[in-house]
């Protein structure tokens, strides 16, 4: 998985860094840290915007208690039920099998 710092999101969104820590403040984005550096899956931007739905499955997966390194994991996470990842299938338009899913984890 293409892993990308603040600065090279910046860039491909065409936003400042600081534009960026705010999405990741908003939990638009998912950030998390490797080697003390603050990395983004470069799989959640569909060009220069965050994947559709992102953010709602995000908010779902904070909501049930999953820290960031939990939701990347849960995020990137081959499901043959899918099939795929979880943000594959948002990637492709899939959003509601992966809303259900996060919404079950809650429970």
């Amino acid at each position: 998985m293409e892993m990308l710092t603040v600065p090279e999101v910046a860039t491909r969104m065409g936003i400042g860094v600081v534009g960026v820590r705010t999405l990741l403040k908003e939990g638009r984005l998912l950030g998390v840290h490797q080697d003390s550096v603050l990395v983004l899956p470069a799989e959640q931007l569909d060009g220069s915007q965050p994947v559709k739905h992102l953010y709602g499955v995000l908010t779902l997966l904070t909501d049930a208690g999953y820290s960031d390194d939990e939701a990347l994991a849960w995020l990137t996470t081959q499901d043959d039920s899918l099939p795929g990842t979880p943000l594959q299938a948002l990637q492709q338009d899939r959003s509601r099998e992966v809303k259900r899913r996060a919404q079950a984890l809650a429970f």
